[in-house]
């Protein structure tokens, strides 16, 4: 940040400070000329220079105080306001600096994951051949990629992206300034456009100056008598009564006959009209839940953590506390983690509390997206509902933040600002004095232990609301089935049996396998190598229609019909079993059945999410095959057989939360069963039958996994009893990368002196190579910091990473802080 001198504040009234979407941790001071001041206040975009730069930043308010360090005169102007009215209210700005600090993440950044993608002005550096490089390209002078570039600028100007895309391969600086430097290219800065604004409809009133006239036509007359008798109406409208309308309208407004003006409106991104619903009558513990929680709003900060079995009515309660809340007058934000959820319970929202409903996620288009924000940000709508992104909604204040299935994984963003959603519901709900429910039928570790140490407030919800009993679990053991051949191993016999009388019995049928794909392990059958991602130490994943290998994390695909890379034999052999290979098998063995797929390969187009769940719903489906993404608070009324493939896949991982995913996954997908008027069953396949995740999801009993589980993170000092930053290390050189990783590790040591402040109160574990080590070609190294002490353990971070004393990382290598991982892979 440039400081200024307090004397000379007089001068320079208008001094604000800027955080600039860059990765740079200060803030900085501009001052705002005077014919841009009565327009510039807190949550609008400014064009800024910065540097050589032009670049989009935030006005967070004004600078903070002042020093004599420096002129005043050296303090640059702001360009530009961006916006009309704030994209963020000002209250939001403490919240985007907490998340900065606590995340070590800099804050414009920070409030550019918030904002709509697409807003952001910056200029790019357009590269123009010259006179001098346009007679090179015909000399011996230039090296064949200088030729190359220079004969694809002699096309058209381009800038560095452009040009290296069109060329197919990179384009380093050097050359650019070295192209430069001889005169054969000229290097210009422009400024890019934002990629969304505001949708506008032409709308059409009367002229009442020029009166009706005989010598109208017959559309024309008609198109008059609808604006006189329904008043304006918009261009499409028009059409609608009158297909020649756009034309005719033209033709009219240069007689002088209609006025045409643009008018703003939203994107719809809902689809279907709903109708309104009749709330149902509560059950007994609803009501006691309702009535517990909903005096609590408006009252001061509080979180509660909602714990309902399975289809106890959690969503009903939700419902009804957002009415409680929108009585007093505050706002509603509603989390639920994956977007497949989001239009089940949209639904049930809009049919509840239609317009003033507004959804937030990636799901939607640009922008229908920046249409949602400006209706939360204006005030046109109270609820805000949506995935993780959606804590950043634009109220100005809040009352109630509703995080569902506040268990689930998908709430951290990795990558990027990688922020946990649950976690920032209950401080943004500490900064707006409002009330937190947390909901889950198998609450986290870290949610149930606030609970029990006081700081959670707790709701229960024990049983269905329609009184049927939790589906009965049935464990079989596939180690007794490991001799059997092809599907047979994957598909034992008990599950078979069930599937079978499932379908006669005219029910529905989910099989849940969390891998998608044919196969999952393919490997050589003359020399055993398997076959491997060319970018990642990942094997290849089979996907059969596709007909491609793929790497599941980096996208790689290479044809199906390879041979090895090791032997260059075509002797291929497909091991393992995804989805699509359990698709195959359920319609082979039940070639009746009417068999669907919800996984991530087949829910890639907008609305297959929504087809799916209304043939499910209509008995189109007779089984569904699926990942994760079935497990996740659906409603499935006439599904009665849930069948678990494999239960054990996550409970290999190398992460001390394996087992917690385990129970919450199984417990989950076990939920889905007997949620109508019909009893459910589940049949639990697995290698582990005595393992305690396993036995816990059988019986349904989160008490007593948390029991155990809680014994061995305290033995261990794991999370919640402690603290934990994952620093990661990548490089597409892997000496590089390694060298910096130990020279962290050596600064890790330096800093836990016996004598500092950190001795005996860190703990460090690395630099050692990740479990996945090498991802898109990086090679990756991780450093584990452990503490008791989240302060001192954020100030251990800040000095091994952002200090002075820090390794310099340079270009090639790239570290990242992730705080409260989630993922150790």
């Amino acid at each position: 940040m440039i400081p200024v001198k307090e004397n000379q504040l007089s001068h320079h009234r208008h001094i604000v400070s800027v955080a600039v979407a860059l990765p740079v941790h200060d803030t900085f001071c501009y001052s705002i000329p005077e014919p841009l001041a009565p327009h510039a206040c807190p949550g609008k975009r400014v064009l800024v220079p910065f540097g050589r730069r032009t670049v989009t930043g935030y006005l967070v308010g004004p600078a903070e105080e002042p020093t004599d360090k420096i002129d005043p005169m050296e303090i640059k102007h702001i360009l530009d306001v961006l916006d009309d009215t704030p994209l963020f209210p000002e209250t939001m700005i403490p919240f985007f600096q907490w998340i900065a600090a606590y995340y070590m993440h800099p804050l414009g950044q920070v409030i550019h994951t918030a904002l709509p993608a697409g807003l952001n002005l910056a200029d790019i550096a357009v590269l123009t051949i010259g006179g001098a490089g346009a007679e090179a390209v015909a000399t011996p002078h230039p090296s064949p990629l200088e030729k190359i570039v220079l004969s694809a600028l002699a096309k058209r100007p381009a800038g560095i992206k452009q040009l290296q895309k069109e060329i197919g391969q990179p384009v380093s600086w050097a050359l650019i300034h070295q192209l430069r430097q001889r005169g054969w290219i000229q290097v210009d800065r422009q400024i890019k456009a934002r990629q969304i604004r505001p949708k506008t409809v032409r709308w059409v009133t009367v002229k009442q100056t020029a009166p009706a006239s005989e010598r109208f036509s017959v559309q024309r007359k008609i198109i008059r008598n609808l604006l006189e008798t329904k008043g304006d109406l918009s261009v499409p409208e028009l059409k609608t009564r009158v297909p020649t309308a756009p034309a005719l309208v033209r033709a009219m407004q240069k007689a002088g006959q209609v006025t045409v003006y643009e008018k703003t409106v939203y994107r719809d991104p809902f689809g279907d009209p709903i109708e309104p619903d009749i709330p149902p009558r509560l059950t007994a513990e609803q009501a006691e839940a309702v009535s517990a929680m909903a005096p609590l709003l408006g009252q001061g900060f509080k979180t509660v953590l909602l714990a309902g079995v399975t289809g106890s009515g959690k969503t009903e309660v939700y419902l009804r506390l957002t009415q409680a809340a929108l009585d007093k007058g505050l706002r509603v934000l509603v989390l639920v983690p994956e977007i497949a959820l989001i239009s089940q319970i949209e639904r049930r929202y809009r049919a509840r509390f239609g317009e003033t409903v507004a959804i937030l996620h990636s799901g939607l288009s640009q922008g229908e997206r920046y249409d949602q924000w400006i209706r939360i940000a204006n005030a046109d709508a109270t609820i805000a509902i949506g995935a993780r992104s959606c804590i950043f909604a634009p109220f100005g204040d809040v009352g109630l933040i509703i995080v569902d299935e506040e268990h689930d994984a998908s709430y951290k963003q990795e990558g990027g600002l990688s922020y946990n959603a649950r976690d920032l519901a209950v401080v943004r709900a500490r900064h707006h004095n409002a009330l937190t429910i947390l909901g889950s039928a198998t609450p986290s570790v870290q949610s149930w232990y606030n609970v029990s140490v006081g700081k959670y407030a707790t709701a229960r919800l024990t049983r269905r609301i329609n009184r049927q009993p939790l589906p009965a679990i049935q464990i079989v053991d596939l180690s007794q089935s490991r001799d059997d051949r092809g599907i047979r191993r994957y598909i034992t016999a008990p599950l078979q049996q069930a599937i079978k009388k499932t379908l006669d019995d005219g029910n529905q049928a989910l099989i849940f396998l969390n891998r998608r794909g044919f196969s999952a392990f393919v490997i050589c059958g003359h020399c055993g190598q398997p076959l491997r991602c060319k970018n990642c130490d990942i094997s290849l994943t089979l996907h059969k229609r596709a007909n491609a290998f793929r790497c599941h994390y980096c996208g790689f695909s290479k044809a199906a019909v390879s041979t090895c890379p090791s032997c260059g034999s075509d002797k291929i052999r497909l091991l393992g079993v995804g989805t699509e290979k359990i698709q195959e098998a359920m319609t082979h063995l039940f070639p009746e059945a009417r068999v669907a797929r919800m996984d991530r390969d087949t829910m890639t187009r907008k609305g297959s999410i929504v087809n799916l769940l209304k043939d499910l719903k209509h008995r189109r489906i007779d089984i569904l095959v699926g990942t994760q993404m079935v497990a996740k608070g659906h409603d499935f009324p006439g599904i009665t057989l849930v069948g678990v493939v494999c239960a054990d896949l996550t409970l290999n991982f190398p992460d001390f939360r394996a087992g917690e995913r385990t129970f919450q996954l199984l417990a989950q997908v076990a939920g889905r069963a007997g949620r109508g008027d019909r009893p459910g069953r589940v049949i639990l396949q697995t290698y582990n039958p005595n393992h305690f995740s396993i036995l816990a999801a059988k019986d349904q009993d989160f008490k007593a996994f948390f029991d155990q589980e809680i014994g061995f993170r305290k033995a261990l000092g794991y999370p919640p009893f402690s603290r934990m930053i994952a620093v990661r290390i990548s490089g597409k050189d892997s000496k590089q990368a390694a060298a910096h990783a130990r020279a962290l590790g050596e600064n890790c040591r330096k800093l836990l002196t016996a004598d500092g402040p950190y001795c005996g109160r860190i703990q460090v574990m690395g630099p050692i190579e990740a479990p996945l080590s090498r991802i898109a070609k990086h090679h990756r190294w991780q450093i584990l910091v452990k503490s008791q002490h989240t302060a001192m353990l954020h100030r251990f971070a800040y000095e091994l990473i952002l200090d002075h004393r820090a390794a310099p990382a340079g270009r090639q290598v790239k570290v990242t802080v992730d705080v409260d991982p989630f993922f150790l892979m």
